[in-house]
């Protein structure tokens, strides 16, 4: 059975209400695994089973630098304890 968690990233250079292709190309990512990501002013947000997420972050990862990102940071956290 998958645990849940949360990942929020943060996808740079980023400039407040007006994301370029390297955040658009993070964020589509991991639309494409069914996330609804919730943007917020200090990162992007997921939550659903940890190897979805995993899996989520690794083409996030990909699609975002192949846009151009400088930097992306990240945390997860388990969400099973919440």
């Amino acid at each position: 059975m998958s645990r849940i968690c949360r990942a929020e990233f943060l996808v740079e250079p980023f400039e407040e209400g007006r994301p370029g292709p390297h955040v658009n190309a993070a964020v589509d990512a991991v639309r494409t695994l069914g996330f609804e990501p919730v943007m917020g002013p200090f990162g992007t947000t997921i939550e659903g089973a940890s190897d979805l997420v995993i899996e989520a972050i690794k083409q996030m990862l990909d699609a975002a630098t192949a846009a151009g990102a400088s930097r992306v940071s990240m945390q997860i956290e388990s969400c099973d304890d919440d």
